[in-house]
Formats: C-alpha cells, sequence, structure tokens
C-alpha cells in the first residue's frame, strides 16, 4: 500500500490529533478515512444540466454580435 506525506500547520495537526482521539483512531487512520471519501466521490447525477439550466443568457450563435456590440443595439 502506497504511503503518502503531508505538511500542515501546527493548528491544523492539533486539530488532527484532537479528532483522531475523540474517534478513538490514529492520526493515520483518520486521514485515510478522510482522503478515501474525498477521492471516491463523484459529481452527483445531473450536475451539468442543473448548472446550465441555471444560466439565463442564450448560446451564442455566428449571428449574434460580439458582447460590446449587443450593448449598443
Amino acid at each position: 500500500m502506497p504511503q503518502l506525506h503531508l505538511y500542515v500547520s501546527d493548528d491544523v495537526a492539533a486539530a488532527l490529533r484532537a479528532r483522531a482521539r475523540e474517534r478513538g483512531v490514529s492520526v493515520s487512520k483518520l486521514l485515510a478515512e478522510i482522503v478515501t471519501r474525498d477521492a471516491r466521490r463523484a459529481w452527483p447525477e445531473g450536475w451539468l444540466e442543473r448548472v446550465t439550466d441555471a444560466w439565463t443568457d442564450p448560446w451564442p450563435t455566428v449571428d449574434d454580435p460580439p458582447p460590446d456590440e449587443r450593448r449598443s443595439l
């Protein structure tokens, strides 16, 4: 199993140690859980459609004037 190394501030290290102690696990185990959970996270299904449906401006077409010329119309 690969081993990873990282650097964090003293404050972050203290917070991680405290959280690991509260959960009864090692800091290494806690970090492995956090990284694994984040690495497996995927974009929710349909996220692109929700984002693009929220746009109110229509997609420009070849016949549309450039944006700076639209303001003068």
